[in-house]
């Protein structure tokens, strides 16, 4: 296939160019590094299955040649209102990617005749009244709230691409993404799993915000990918969770951080600085990709924690 890729240059968006192109596929990536790294695919240049154009994706979409694939992965994603590159800096940019950028690349998808894939996220179920959270939970989200540029472009983003699918016959795809970790995420990115490693590497206690209590569910990217792929290739229009249902409170995962980091500095807690709309518990039900796609993460959390502290230390050295 003939895959167009936007937000090629981010963490997931790189991975997916790379898992792709390995498989025999052809890319045409898509970043205007507000949040992309071009570290992140400068090993792809001369690759002659790979072409990279630097556009902005809310922005009328133009690709030359025949498409057989669009994934749409271009918005920034961390909810950090301290990271330059978190959607509360960047919440018309963001909003933006999630209405404009979505719209855009169905007509991308449209014009070709393409298969296509949206990048949604854990974050449309809000602060979750059902647990774990099922494909079918309307969600308990703010429209207005601290996440709301984040939340709701994505609800917009799935409600235009079931209206393409209904209207236009289009064969779309819509993948719920919960919490995932690994190499090429941003050293200042602003999430718990960069913030904590950072911290924990240079021998800083970690910050816990609010209790500690608060739950997520970490996936390791590789499996992320592989579930991507399998969507894709699967004949399934509805959306579908992607993560793993391992859950873990904040606590705990700053305690196994600093375990394996052998960071002996332990942690503080600001229990009056809980984030605004964060979540209190967060954990994929992952029937339907069972199901559907054959498919569950293989990564533990130790493993995945481990290959991703190597990259940060690496990444360390070299500034």
């Amino acid at each position: 296939m003939r895959i167009l890729i936007t937000g090629a240059a981010g963490f997931l968006g790189s991975h997916l160019c790379d898992y792709m192109l390995e498989r025999g596929h052809s890319v045409i990536g898509l970043d205007n590094f507000v949040t992309g790294n071009p570290n992140n695919i400068v090993h792809l240049a001369g690759n002659s299955n790979f072409l990279f154009i630097k556009h902005d994706v809310s922005n009328f979409i133009f690709v030359p040649g025949k498409v057989d694939a669009v994934l749409h992965f271009a918005s920034p994603a961390s909810p950090n209102p301290g990271s330059p590159f978190g959607y509360p800096s960047l919440p018309i940019q963001t909003m933006k990617a999630g209405a404009l950028g979505t719209h855009n690349t169905l007509g991308v998808a449209k014009a070709h005749n393409a298969r296509y894939l949206l990048a949604s996220t854990s974050e449309i179920y809000g602060d979750p009244q059902e647990h774990p959270q099922k494909e079918t939970y309307w969600g308990h989200a703010d429209p207005i709230g601290f996440r709301s540029v984040y939340d709701e472009a994505k609800r917009f983003a799935e409600a235009i691409t079931m209206a393409y699918h209904r209207f236009h016959h289009l064969d779309t795809r819509i993948v719920r993404i919960f919490n995932t970790y690994g190499p090429r995420m941003r050293l200042d990115d602003g999430r718990v799993v960069p913030n904590f490693i950072l911290q924990s590497l240079k021998k800083e206690p970690l910050t816990v915000f609010g209790s500690g209590d608060q739950t997520r569910s970490f996936c390791y990217v590789s499996d992320l990918i592989d579930g991507i792929y399998k969507l894709l290739l699967s004949d399934e229009h509805m959306p579908v969770n992607i993560g793993n249902p391992q859950e873990i409170s904040i606590l705990q995962f700053a305690e196994e951080i600093n375990r394996l980091t052998r960071n002996s500095q332990g942690i503080i807690l600001k229990k009056d600085k809980r984030l605004g709309d964060d979540p209190q518990r967060r954990q994929p039900d992952i029937t339907r990709a069972k199901a559907v796609l054959n498919w569950e993460p293989k990564v533990d959390l130790v493993e995945g924690l481990s290959k991703t502290i190597e990259y940060f230390k690496h990444e360390l050295e070299k500034e």
